[in-house]
């Protein structure tokens, strides 16, 4: 079956990592992931957190840097107008916005409230990446369909490489996160697996050794 977009040029080349690494999770807290609340227990994202801690552990062992992000609000006066009903119970404070303990466990050296779909809006995220150097943004979490998927189209606006794990970003549905994953190949990113991701940071960790 032809391809319409790769016939009018897009995905016509791979961008590939750039001089400095740094790890982005999106939205992996208890909210997201546990079954007991209304927007967790999706397969796909308990299998993408368990994929996105040995990343994170790679880039912590290699010193760069690890920025993780919630969503939440100190009041739901202060949320913008989701559709989405559960998102406004996101109050900071509460269990649905701590991290999954084992992303808490695996050590990010920031961690952000968000208060829209992307890292990048209203909030330090792009300025503490530049800040340490990052051109690479490895961007992993969830869900796909959303908030992945802003953080993407962001990330590509301010200028960075932008690599996605495929099994470090998970959704509520297979088609959604098939489409958005093709999706954002075509245009912005180039969606990699996490044995890529930790390859490419070893990798720069032996060649920027000290030792």
């Amino acid at each position: 079956m032809a391809d319409i977009y790769a016939e009018r040029g897009y995905g016509s080349r791979t961008l590939g990592f750039g001089a400095r690494i740094g790890v982005v999770v999106v939205d992996f807290q208890r909210g997201f992931v546990e079954p007991e609340f209304a927007m967790g227990g999706a397969p796909m994202v308990e299998q993408a957190v368990r994929s996105t801690v040995p990343v994170i552990e790679a880039a912590k062992r290699a010193g760069l840097p690890v920025l993780a992000c919630v969503n939440g609000y100190h009041a739901a006066a202060a949320a913008p107008h989701w559709k989405v009903a559960p998102v406004m119970e996101l109050i900071a404070g509460t269990p649905a916005v701590e991290l999954d303990p084992r992303i808490a466990a695996a050590g990010p050296d920031v961690v952000l409230m968000k208060s829209a779909p992307s890292v990048f809006f209203a909030t330090p995220a792009a300025s503490i990446l530049t800040r340490e150097r990052v051109d690479t943004v490895i961007v992993t979490g969830c869900i796909t369909s959303g908030c992945v998927r802003a953080s993407v189209n962001d990330a590509f606006s301010l200028g960075f490489r932008v690599m996605v794990p495929h099994d470090c970003v998970g959704d509520h549905d297979q088609a959604a996160h098939d489409q958005n994953l093709k999706d954002v190949e075509r245009r912005y990113a180039d969606v990699i697996d996490a044995a890529t991701a930790i390859a490419e940071i070893e990798r720069w960790r032996q060649a920027n050794r000290r030792d």
